[in-house]
């Protein structure tokens, strides 16, 4: 019962509490994350890695019934659909931490899943 309290805590979209240190590319601001990307075009690769790695972490750590069978990388969403959410997320909210950003991707998969 305690585990989806502490999902909404982390969940809420764009907080600036963390209950749990980020480490990698998503400590980066998304400030931060756009300014690689312009440096250097292939970074954005690694970024969408590491998103790609917190997400299935989020859904690994899910509890039972929670999110089973999502697809972090469906036919109607794929990978280049995601780094462009996440470039223009991140270019709206510039100030927030890049993990918040692939939250809000992860619940945007959750809903891509529903339709």
């Amino acid at each position: 019962m305690i585990w989806p309290l502490a999902w909404n805590a982390v969940a809420a979209e764009e907080h600036d509490a963390r209950t749990a240190q980020i480490v990698g590319l998503g400590a980066a601001t998304c400030r931060q994350f756009t300014a690689d990307a312009a440096a250097d075009p292939q970074v954005r690769k690694d970024y969408l890695a590491w998103a790609q790695g917190f997400m299935s972490g989020i859904v690994l750590s899910r509890p039972p019934g929670v999110d089973v069978g999502l697809d972090l990388n469906p036919p109607t969403f794929g990978l280049m659909a995601q780094l462009q959410f996440l470039e223009e997320h991140c270019a709206r909210h510039e100030t927030v931490d890049f993990s918040s950003a692939v939250e809000t991707l992860y619940k945007r998969l959750r809903l891509e899943g529903k339709t």
